[in-house]
């Protein structure tokens, strides 16, 4: 499943590449061809991300709401502009243009600019498209439209978002705060806590796994038993780590890591993590295997010894 990064990532692209357009939208599979005849022809104005929710704000006061869940991702077609430092994903009108899938991972090719726009493939739920640029849907958990009250009855339901302004959110100002007294409020295990969106929105099994690891804290502890400074703690290298991830495309969560290391990793996903997909190995701090159990349903990689 996408985690928040990602889908921050995707808001970007969408307002890099479509805000202040009036985009075409169609339902090529047809399950959404209700809701695409509602905003098609409308001028895109806003686009954000909270926790692994995506939200396309369109003129009259109407929001395209998505979830990828576990199995959406994006195609972004035709003039796509670039995300990272570097990047040469952008293709020219008049050149071979890109094809990029934003979804769990991101991957990009040329696309024959003479094809464009290309015919949907497969079971395209939704098809957003300026001139130059394409964006189609696969694959989501949720994706409809939404009235102002809707869409402020979503937002209300999520935790905070690091990522995001807390006035977006609502609450206090305080977003670790909240995150703070959610946890310590119950008795349900703190790993099993941070997967919930309600308490902290964007996390997910690779967050939540490193993020425990990273604060040497035993995941079946019960919340009400996390110390405020702990969860605090939590919250602050949450925020560090999204915007890693929102920056690069790549959740590498090793502090330990120097320039060199670093750049290997962005290479090689088996050295981005402490525990998170090496069951059986070893700890790359104390050497003890590495276990992974199931925690509501999801895998839960942790290290016996470090996080005791």
């Amino acid at each position: 499943m996408p985690e928040g990064h990602t889908v921050h990532r995707i808001a970007r692209q969408f307002a890099r590449d479509f805000v202040g357009h009036r985009l075409a939208v169609s339902s090529p599979q047809g399950r959404f061809a209700t809701g695409a005849a509602l905003i098609d022809g409308r001028e895109l104005i806003g686009s954000a991300a909270v926790g692994k929710q995506l939200f396309l704000t369109f003129e009259g006061d109407l929001t395209l709401r998505v979830h990828l869940g576990l199995y959406g991702a994006w195609d972004f077609l035709g003039a796509v502009s670039p995300l990272d430092e570097g990047s040469t994903v952008v293709a020219s009108m008049g050149a071979p243009r890109v094809r990029r899938r934003m979804g769990e991972g991101e991957l990009a090719a040329e696309l024959d600019a003479a094809d464009f726009p290309p015919e949907p493939v497969g079971q395209v739920r939704v098809r957003l498209a300026t001139g130059s640029t394409v964006a189609d849907l696969r694959g989501p958990t949720a994706c409809e439209v939404l009235d102002p009250v809707a869409a402020a009855a979503v937002l209300d339901r999520l935790g905070p978002d690091p990522a995001v302004e807390s006035d977006v959110q609502g609450g206090d100002g305080d977003p670790g705060a909240r995150v703070v007294r959610a946890v310590t409020a119950r008795r349900t295990p703190v790993g099993q806590l941070l997967m919930d969106q309600a308490v902290v929105a964007g996390i997910g099994n690779i967050y939540r796994a490193e993020l425990l690891f990273r604060a040497r804290l035993d995941p079946h502890t019960p919340g009400r038993a996390v110390p405020a400074e702990t969860l605090r703690a939590i919250w602050d290298d949450w925020a560090v780590l999204l915007e890693d991830g929102i920056r690069t495309g790549v959740m590498l969560t090793r502090e330990d890591l120097d320039a060199e290391g670093r750049s290997a990793a962005l290479l090689d996903p088996s050295l981005r993590h402490w525990v998170y997909g090496r069951a059986g190995e070893p700890c790359r701090v104390c050497g003890t295997p590495v276990v992974v159990e199931e925690m509501a349903g999801r895998k839960l990689y942790h290290c016996p010894v470090c996080q005791r």
